[in-house]
C-alpha cells in the first residue's frame, strides 16, 4: 500500500488545495467550527459550493461566522446548529433533525491539556470532546453518511498522540494521576483509531474516515496553555489558520483521497508510521494505526455510549 502524496505542503492553505473543486450539491457538517481551523474549513467548504453547517456550542458565535462565510462566499447556504459533545444526547438530537445524504463530515473541535475534569458520567473530559462526542455524532449519522454513496470523515488529530496510547484500564484517570499531556494524547490516539475502525466497519457503505495534523497553528485550542500550545515548536513551523485548514480540506475534498480511508496525514501529505516519538510534527505511531486497537476502542466507546440512556 503506497503513502499517498500530493502537490501540496507545509505552506499550502486550505483555499489552494479546493481551488478547482466542486461541492455543489453536497452537505458537509464541521464541528468546532465557531473559530479557527474549523471555521477556515467550512469557509473552503462553501466557497466550493458545499452547503456547510457549522456544528458549534456556542450557536450566536456560530451564526456570526455563518454570517461572515456567507458575505465572503456568497453562499447562502451556510448555517449554525448547537451539538455539545460532552452530551451524546445532543448528537442524538443533531442527527434526528438532519434531511438528506451527509457527503462530508469533518470531525475538528477539540480542547487541549486542560485541567482535570468530568463529565457527568464520570468519562474525562478531553477524551470525551475530542473522541467520544465525535464517535457518537458519527455513529449517529451513519444512515446519512451512507446515503451519500461516498462519505467522506476528516479527523483532526495531532502529533500530540505520540504522547499516550489509550491506556485501556484506566482511561478516564481513575487511578492514575491525572495529566493534561498525557490525557490530550490519548484522546488523540484515539482519533487516529476511530479513523482506522470506521473506514474498514463502513466500507460496505462506501464511508471512508482519515486523521491528520493540522500542524502548530496559534488558536483558541490553546486557551489553557497560555496561548501557545506546548511552547515547544519553532516559530518557522507555526502556520497561519488558512494553511492549518489545508490539509482538513485536502481529505475532505481532494480525487486523490477517492475510495482511501483510515491513514494519517500532515502537510497535506500521508505520514510515516513509526515506533518511537519522533519529536517532530510528523509520524504517526503504530499503536495509532493498529486494527486490533482500532477495534477494541470502537467497542470501547459503545459500551460506554450504551451505559446511560442517550435520549434523556
Amino acid at each position: 500500500m503506497s503513502a499517498i502524496t500530493t502537490p501540496f505542503g507545509f505552506a499550502s492553505t486550505a483555499a489552494e488545495v479546493a481551488a478547482g473543486i466542486d461541492l455543489t450539491g453536497r452537505q458537509a457538517l464541521v464541528t468546532g467550527a465557531s473559530s479557527g481551523l474549523g471555521a477556515e474549513t467550512a469557509r473552503a467548504l462553501a466557497a466550493a459550493g458545499a452547503a456547510v453547517t457549522l456544528a458549534v456550542r456556542d450557536v450566536a458565535a456560530g451564526e456570526r461566522i455563518a454570517k461572515n462565510i456567507t458575505a465572503t462566499t456568497g453562499n447562502q447556504q451556510v448555517r449554525a446548529a448547537r451539538p455539545d459533545l460532552t452530551d451524546p444526547a445532543s448528537a442524538d438530537a443533531l442527527a434526528a433533525g438532519w434531511r438528506g445524504p451527509l457527503h462530508i463530515l469533518v470531525n475538528n473541535a477539540g480542547v487541549m491539556a486542560c485541567p482535570e475534569r468530568y463529565t457527568e458520567q464520570g468519562w474525562e473530559w478531553q477524551f470525551t470532546t475530542n473522541h467520544l462526542g465525535h464517535f457518537a455524532l458519527a455513529t449517529a449519522l451513519h444512515d446519512a453518511l451512507a446515503a451519500a454513496g461516498a462519505a467522506r470523515i476528516v479527523v483532526v488529530s495531532s502529533t500530540g498522540h505520540q504522547q499516550s496510547p489509550i491506556v485501556w484500564d484506566d482511561i478516564n484517570f481513575a487511578f492514575r494521576p491525572y495529566d493534561a499531556w498525557l490525557a490530550y494524547g490519548q484522546s488523540k490516539t484515539a482519533n487516529v483509531l476511530f479513523a482506522v475502525e470506521a473506514t474498514r466497519r463502513w466500507a460496505a457503505d462506501n464511508i471512508t474516515a482519515n486523521a491528520l495534523m493540522p500542524g502548530a497553528i496559534y488558536t483558541n485550542l490553546q486557551r489553557h496553555t497560555g496561548g501557545r500550545g506546548s511552547g515547544r515548536v519553532p516559530a518557522e513551523l507555526i502556520k497561519t489558520v488558512e494553511q492549518g485548514a489545508a490539509t482538513s480540506v485536502l481529505l475532505a475534498t481532494s480525487p486523490l483521497l477517492d475510495g482511501v480511508g483510515g491513514r494519517y496525514f500532515s502537510d497535506c501529505n500521508e505520514s510515516e508510521v513509526v515506533d518511537r516519538r519522533t519529536g517532530t510534527l510528523h509520524g504517526v505511531a503504530r499503536y495509532a494505526v493498529d486494527p486490533a486497537g482500532a477495534r477494541r476502542l470502537w467497542t470501547v466507546s459503545e459500551e460506554l455510549l450504551g451505559s446511560h440512556d442517550r435520549s434523556a
